[in-house]
């Protein structure tokens, strides 16, 4: 083999492993955060970015909010989102995760005959954090996760 090739083959090598060193140690940076936070349930629903995206005819009742007692009930369900979130201020991410975590709790509570999730709250890693005002959302520096659980029943009109 000329010496040509072999110092193409070593340089070729070496660039290599200098790559995946650099992708190696980005992929331990970018997990390394995991941030909690509690943000406002609330502010979450009047972002424009939820205009028009629930389901008006599937409400939602986060923790002990008060509602009709149900009709009928059709089961627990558990939702686990996750959202790209590299380039995102953390709320931004979350509030985006949050909003697909709700539309698939109103798509298993109309695919179950039911017409309301009660009892939203936080499930993220299977810890559970209720509250009527605030919800759950970790985010690191590539991605967000919301996991929500509730049950989903029939409410009177």
């Amino acid at each position: 083999m000329p010496t040509y090739a072999k110092s193409a083959s070593v340089i070729s090598r070496a660039a290599f492993a200098l790559v995946a060193s650099f992708l190696l140690a980005l992929s331990f940076n970018a997990q390394a955060r995991d941030t909690k936070h509690h943000f406002s349930i609330a502010e979450a629903l009047a972002s424009p970015a939820y205009e028009g995206k629930l389901n008006s005819d599937i409400k939602l009742y986060f923790g002990d909010q008060s509602h009709p007692t149900p009709t009928a009930e059709h089961g627990e369900f558990v939702t686990n989102k996750k959202t790209n979130a590299f380039g995102k201020a953390d709320i931004t991410a979350c509030q985006w995760v949050l909003l697909s975590a709700l539309i698939t709790l109103q798509e298993r509570a109309a695919a179950e005959g039911g017409n309301s999730v009660v009892n939203i709250r936080s499930y993220y890693k299977k810890n559970e954090f209720s509250s009527a005002t605030e919800y759950e959302c970790h985010a690191g520096a590539v991605i967000a996760g919301v996991a929500l659980i509730g049950d989903v029943v029939t409410l009177p009109n």
